[in-house]
């Protein structure tokens, strides 16, 4: 591991602190490199690299009884089928739901998808949380299996 040193006034020094205990960071080198990894993940989507793959988490809670809805997420689940690794439901109360859906693809498909899922109306608390991934050669949910042949 490479160490640097840095310097920063008094008032940001303190700052940082705060962050360290409020997230419960050990030290803060911790801290530093999940800031440093963000803002370079930042810069990376911000500048649409199209190579960049991602998984996500997306979580949202519906009332099952709003019309067609529950069947309209589990549609659109189908169509992007490619992207969905995999879905739980869970019954919150007679009338809400908690779906949670991981996703997994094109950084951009993935993102725009999640944020299609939650956009749905009738969604309510939605949110879209995204991880880039770099992979050499990334599965999109697809396992190819290799099946037993007798006599091989």
């Amino acid at each position: 591991m490479r160490r640097i040193t840095i310097s920063v006034n008094e008032e940001l020094a303190q700052q940082f602190d705060d962050l360290i205990e409020r997230h419960g960071y050990e030290n803060r080198s911790e801290a530093f490199r999940d800031l440093l990894r963000a803002r370079i993940e930042d810069e990376r989507k911000s500048s649409g690299w199209t190579a960049l793959h991602g998984v996500a988490t997306v979580t949202y809670i519906y009332n099952f009884h709003e019309r067609d809805l529950a069947m309209r997420l589990a549609a659109l689940r189908h169509d992007h089928h490619d992207l969905c690794v995999s879905a739980t439901h869970v019954v919150l109360d007679h009338a809400n739901c908690l779906e949670t859906v991981i996703l997994r693809g094109k950084y951009r498909d993935v993102d725009a998808f999640g944020k299609v899922l939650v956009a749905q109306n009738g969604v309510r608390h939605g949110n879209v949380h995204m991880v880039p991934l770099h992979l050499d050669t990334p599965s999109l949910g697809v396992h190819q299996h290799r099946h037993f042949q007798p006599g091989s």
